[in-house]
């Protein structure tokens, strides 16, 4: 997944406003150190948007249900076979 550069601004901004009033003259050059670190971290954690993990949610409910289908199918066609060859048995 991509990262909003937007959000990692907006963090970066919240955490260099966080600065104490001292080291104002200093906000810019932590807000780029941030936003740095920031992506950095952030990088590096496998993350998905809501939006894709609703998809692979839904593919992975009608997986499961086609699943439990060829499931129940499988069961028939056994019971169907093992009642073929106990019929040809007698």
């Amino acid at each position: 997944m991509a990262l909003d550069p937007k959000i990692l601004d907006e963090l970066a901004r919240k955490l260099a406003d966080s600065v104490p009033a001292g080291l104002k003259e200093l906000k810019a050059d932590a807000e780029r150190n941030f936003r740095a670190v920031l992506q950095s971290v952030l990088g590096k954690l496998d993350l998905v948007t809501r939006e894709e993990f609703d998809v692979q949610s839904a593919v992975l409910a009608h997986t499961r249900e086609r699943l439990e289908e060829l499931a129940a199918r499988l069961k028939e066609l056994e019971a169907a076979l093992e009642g073929r060859n106990g019929s040809t048995k007698k």
